[in-house]
């Protein structure tokens, strides 16, 4: 079965969910910039959870350009995938909602593991129906930056009940981690 479905269905539930989170984005009352100073958490949040979408927009079409073909058990693991991503708004809200308070910051945690662990789990179907041989086999690799981003969401979420803002910073590293280009898939696609 082709591939073209399934990233057109996730492209658009990606928009979606970003579209969501922007609509929760209320403009202030006041007309002066003292009435902006409330929404910093919410803005804040927003713009850490877009970076977040966007690199799973990015990883997600980056991986798909290496993929021939998908069967059931992808189209499962990426809607697996797409159920984790579509709480991000909802997880947003909150964490901004009630300035980066222990829970919100946790759960917003929790979300972005089980988001990391779904990611895993497509990326190994597409692994297992794909020919030792194929560029996706040989560029995916170890995924050192999946483990690395496990092992720091799970050392995060109980450290919000400890320090929110260090918990967030961690989401920070992750992030930063990830917007370091990705050039495996586009080197052995090119060679």
């Amino acid at each position: 079965m082709g591939k073209g479905r399934l990233e057109a269905f996730s492209d658009g539930v990606i928009a979606i969910i970003i579209t969501i989170m922007v609509l929760e984005m209320r403009a202030p009352e006041g007309a002066g910039l003292a009435a902006l100073r409330p929404l910093i958490p919410k803005f804040l949040s927003y713009v850490l959870s877009f970076v977040f979408l966007g690199i799973y927009w990015n990883n997600h079409h980056h991986l798909f350009q290496a993929v021939q073909r998908v069967n059931g058990r992808i189209l499962w693991a990426n809607l697996h995938l797409l159920f984790w991503l579509s709480l991000v708004p909802f997880v947003t809200a909150w964490m901004g909602e009630n300035q980066f308070a222990a829970m919100p910051v946790a759960l917003y945690g929790v979300v972005l593991l089980c988001s990391a662990v779904a990611y895993f789990l497509l990326s190994q179907a597409l692994l297992a129906a794909h020919d030792d041989d194929s560029a996706l086999v040989t560029a995916v690799g170890s995924d050192f930056k999946g483990k690395v981003s496990l092992v720091i969401y799970l050392a995060a979420i109980p450290l919000a009940f400890l320090s929110p803002m260090l918990a967030g910073s961690l989401y920070v590293l992750v992030a930063i981690i990830w917007l370091i280009p990705d050039q495996r898939i586009e080197k052995v696609l090119a060679s």
